[in-house]
Parts: C-alpha cells; structure tokens; sequence
C-alpha cells in the first residue's frame, strides 16, 4: 500500500492508501465523524463510520489538535471536501498524541500572539501555501537565470564596506576589525561577472533600518543579477522577462495554494501580460503629486508615492533615471544629463511597492573615483572594486530582486512578515 501526499490523491482515486501527517481539525455529524489531516503538501478530509475499526473510531472523537498520525484508507472524489478528493478511512494508528491543548485554535488571534507562536503558526491553514508559493518563487528565480545562461554563485555576508549608505549596517567585531552584516551581493557579483560574464545569487541581506511598516524587515533575501555587456536598456528587458517569468511560473506550479489563498491566477497573469510601464522620476513626481501625495523632485519615493504610481497604472511601473543625489555612488551617471543616473526601481501592482531596483554601473576608474568622493566615502576599503576598472572594465549592469516582496505580491499577502519562515523585525527577533 503507497505512501501518498496529499497534493498527489487524484491519482490513486479509488485505490488505498497511507496518509501521514497531523490533524488538523475535526467534526461529527450524526454518526459519522471526520478528520481533517494535513501533511504539508495539504489537507485532506478523512471519513470515519461505524464500520472502521472500532479503536479508530474512538480516536477520531478523542485525538487532540495536531497529534501525528498515520491513516490508512480508500481515496475517493467528493467536490465538496476540501481539494476535491476525501478519504473513506480503514485505521488510524497515533504516533505522536500532545499532553497540552495546542496553542493556536481555529480562530482568531493577535498578531503579537501569532508571531510569538510563529514556530507553530507556520502550520496553519493559510501560512502554508504563502511558504510554498515562496518556494515556487525561488526555483522559478534559479530556472529562469539558467535558461538565460547564467551563472550562480555567492557574495559574502560578512563585508568591510557598504553598498546601500552606512546608516543603516549591522557592525560586527570581526577579530578586531570593523565589519558588516551584508547589504547586498552586489559589489561581490560585479567582481564576480567580470570573470564568468553573467553571474547571480540569492542570498539574505541585512539593514538596520529603523522602519515597522508592513513592507520592511530586517533580515531579507534578495535574487542579484550582475552582467558585463550589458547597458541599462537591456538591464530593464531582463528585468521585465525575469517577474513574468516569475509569476507564469507560480500560476503554473502553485495554482492550488493562489486558490486557497483567494487569488485569482488571471488577475496576476493579466498584470504581466503586457509591456511594463516605463516612466521617469521626474514624470513620476507629476503623477504621484496628481493623486494628492505631497512630493518634491529630489524625495525619495516612500509607501504613499508608490501606491499613487501602482494605483495610477495598475500594472508593474519602472520608474527611471532618478537623481544623483538620492542613488547609490557606484551609479552611472546619464550621459545625456549627469544629474540623473542610469538606473530604475520596479513598482509591483496593487499597493506591494518597490520589489527591484537595479542600475547600469560605473564603468570607468575616474567616474568611481570621483562619485566616490562625491559620496564623502573612503577609498581605501573600496580599492578592491576599483580595481575591477583598472583591468578589462565594460559596460555592466545588475539588479536585485526582494523575494520577500514578490511573494507578498504574488500570494496577495497584507503584510511581509508573512512570506518568511522566521521574519526579523525592528521589534521582533524572537522564536
């Protein structure tokens, strides 16, 4: 008799089989009594009757919240049980039967009670698909670079220098010299391609920005792309190629979790399906300030500049050539107006603000040298990326993609913290 998951039941209709798993929730009716069991890939609807074994009848009564089990029974199709297909059960055999009630009940509860459980919350009914859309979105990331040529590789996590501003760096005590909790890949990958050409990685990132809104954490992950070769305008196709190939990719694999979570696959697809956007900074203050946000040319664009620009278009919106002053250093410049630089933010539909911001490079030994003492940051912990111009510099450019954000997106999740297994906040640090 197969061990079968609950995902995979269509195919053994009629056939018995062997659940493993833990229950979830029961009910009775009448005589008959019925046992939601989950086994991380879903839940499925047991049937005890009068006919089961006598001593699997009483503990379909009597079996706790999220006791471990095996259930042996024949899978057959009933459209109202939850993924179409229930079980009419032979035996149940506990494997594991809790002494305590658990602690999260079907019902509703804060959200400080739920993140202090969130070892156990994860194990919820809604939890569970958002961590395998996540999933989806990971591999999906890995098949689309793959498919384009590109190279994994890694950056490292504990660094000397800063990439996005020194404001907001986790300080270590690396054996006595000042160190940094990662930022970003981002540099790291641009030594990286000039060696393998087209080079990314997926990898957590840290920065201590002191924000609690429902789009920031402390600890992230982020998809990085750097290529030589590449200009910004290829830099925004790749981009573009990369979230529709991301959320194609979800629709197709994760369509049961999209449903369960009530959102709707052709909503999605219908966001992606054509051109994204593409406007500047500047027409993007002039939009923003048309729906009553407050904004100058020279702010950055905070949750209420970006929900006016995703409410405006209602797709994704790349938002480019923004300031010097409000960008990075390791930016180029636009040749046609060095005020602005090369680079642009995508803006996801439907309120989920920025999920990639991405840049063509500096390229040359003098443009780093001179936006770095710009920037009033030393060169000597930098004098390692100078090099990469010193010797066989190009035209390169990079991204990086949240994969927090994208998920929120995707799953259609309210707030960030619930597209991670363990999410690290301003306030939250434990389980």
């Amino acid at each position: 008799m197969p061990h079968v998951y609950v995902e995979d039941l269509a195919r053994y209709a009629g056939q018995e089989v062997l659940i493993q798993g833990w229950l979830y929730n029961k009910r009775s009716s009448g005589k008959v009594r019925f046992v939601l069991v989950r086994d991380g890939t879903g839940i499925v609807q047991g049937v005890v009757t009068p006919d089961t074994d006598p001593q699997s009848f009483e503990l379909a009564e009597r079996l706790p919240q999220e006791s471990s089990l095996r259930l042996w029974g024949v899978v057959r199709p009933d459209p109202r049980a939850p993924g179409g297909y229930e079980i009419l059960v032979r035996k149940i055999e506990p494997i594991h039967i809790p002494k305590e009630p658990f602690p999260i009940g079907l019902k509703e509860h804060g959200v400080g009670f739920l993140m202090d459980h969130r070892h156990l919350w994860i194990r919820m009914r809604k939890q569970v698909p958002i961590l395998r859309i996540r999933d989806a979105v990971f591999w999906a990331i890995r098949a689309f670079f793959k498919e384009r040529g590109f190279v994994a590789t890694e950056a490292p996590i504990i660094v000397g220098t800063a990439v996005e501003g020194t404001t907001t760096l986790f300080p270590l005590d690396y054996f006595g010299e000042p160190a940094y909790l990662s930022q970003s890949g981002q540099l790291y990958l641009e030594a990286t391609c000039m060696a393998l050409g087209r080079v990314y990685w997926i990898g957590p990132c840290f920065r201590a920005e002191k924000s609690k809104t429902r789009r920031h954490l402390t600890e992230f992950w982020m998809a990085e792309a750097e290529a030589a070769f590449l200009d910004h305008e290829g830099n925004l196709r790749l981009q573009e190629d990369l979230v529709r190939y991301i959320v194609e990719y979800v629709v197709a694999e994760r369509n049961r979790e999209l449903a369960e979570l009530g959102r709707d696959p052709e909503v999605l697809l219908g966001e992606v399906r054509d051109p994204f956007v593409r406007i500047t900074y500047r027409e993007a203050i002039e939009i923003i300030r048309s729906h009553g946000v407050p904004i100058n040319y020279g702010d950055d664009f905070g949750a209420p500049a970006e929900d006016a620009l995703s409410a405006h278009f209602g797709r994704p919106v790349f938002v480019e050539r923004y300031p010097k002053e409000i960008k990075p250093f390791y930016m180029k410049r636009d040749p046609q107006d060095p005020s602005v630089v090369l680079n642009a933010d995508l803006i996801a539909p439907e309120g989920y603000g920025e999920i990639i911001g991405g840049s063509q490079r500096v390229d040359t030994e003098e443009e780093l040298l001179a936006q770095l003492r710009e920037a009033n940051l030393p060169l000597e912990p930098y004098k390692w990326y100078i090099d990469l111009r010193k010797w066989g510099s190009v035209p390169h450019s990079g991204f990086g993609l949240g994969v927090e954000r994208t998920v929120a997106w995707i799953a259609g999740v309210d707030h960030i913290r619930e597209t991670i297994p363990f999410p690290r906040m301003l306030d939250r640090l434990y389980p």
